[in-house]
């Protein structure tokens, strides 16, 4: 009788497999962030994708691919102008249609990433679903402006403050292995009130026409969103809290420590005072936020689930 013991434990596994649905394991956890395009994430000025192990968009991409989307993060220059990032990316969309034999892209910026995808859908409206930007300063930066205002344009003051970002870019690029040049001046001219001004006249779909209002939620049938924060502190070991309170002094209004709360109204605005910073907005200090019901993780997953909803 013991010899016909591995025959009947044979049949009944044959029998247990037969009762799993094909394919079981190979399903995500949950479909929620399923969109129909995959989603772009666009990192801002002085930014990248991955530096020293460090993600730019910490703890994001992975919970998006688990729960069904597919997510691209390139990599373009960390500082330099919106033009010139916008055609950075667009070599790099070119690339993925090619690689994948995908149509369009869900792209999401932040910061200076918001402008860089509006540069993208002004240039090649059919390879763009939607555009959703996050702290983006889209009617320019208080801080930039005093930036501009503190160095005579030619000064030795200039000079230096640009040495010491381009160096600084040049640094993130290295470690970042992006391989771009470096543009402080042209990057700060795309930040300021009167850069942001006349970029929005040759790129005016999704902007606000009123000081703190919505612009259109749909223009070519691309759809249009945007959220931002105006908090400082939050966990109380989180470095970047006590700079960006620094950076936040020149502003006249709420702001995140780099962008103005009403600077980052875009399209449809879905809020515009999570309590995070500037930084916090895409969990970059591994994960530093605070946690809670405005964990950026959550943000980004429910906008997945947004998005798919609307077909996109």
């Amino acid at each position: 009788m013991a010899g016909h013991h591995p025959r009947r434990l044979a049949l009944g596994l044959a029998l247990l497999l037969l009762t799993v649905p094909p394919l079981a394991m190979a399903q995500p956890a949950s479909d929620q962030a399923a969109t129909r395009y995959p989603i772009v994430l666009i990192h801002g000025f002085l930014g990248f994708d991955t530096l020293l192990g460090m993600d730019y968009w910490f703890g994001i991409p992975g919970p998006l691919r688990e729960a069904g989307a597919t997510v691209f993060v390139p990599q373009v220059a960390a500082i330099d102008s919106n033009e010139a990032r916008g055609e950075q990316l667009l070599r790099q969309l070119a690339r993925y249609r090619a690689q994948s034999g995908v149509e369009k892209f869900n792209l999401i910026g932040h910061s200076q990433g918001g402008m860089t995808a509006r540069y993208v859908a002004a240039q090649r409206p059919e390879w763009v679903a939607s555009i959703t930007t996050v702290g983006s300063p889209h009617k320019g930066s208080a801080f930039a402006d005093w930036l501009r205002a503190r160095f005579a344009e030619g000064s030795i003051g200039e000079r230096l403050a640009v040495g010491a970002f381009a160096l600084t870019g040049r640094l993130i690029d290295l470690g970042s292995r992006g391989g771009y040049g470096q543009q402080p001046l042209a990057a700060l001219g795309s930040m300021t009130s009167a850069g942001a001004a006349d970029f929005n006249a040759r790129h005016p779909a999704g902007i606000p026409t009123t000081d703190c209002g919505e612009g259109e939620h749909e223009v070519d049938g691309i759809r249009f969103w945007s959220w931002g924060s105006i908090g400082h502190f939050s966990t109380g070991i989180d470095p970047s809290d006590g700079v960006l309170w620094l950076t936040g002094l020149p502003f006249e209004e709420e702001n995140d420590g780099l962008v103005g709360r009403c600077s980052t109204h875009f399209g449809e605005v879905l809020r515009d005072d999570y309590r995070h910073n500037h930084m916090d907005q895409t969990n970059l200090l591994f994960g530093l936020d605070g946690g809670g019901e405005d964990e950026p993780v959550a943000l980004y997953l429910a906008h997945a689930a947004r998005l798919k909803a609307a077909g996109l």
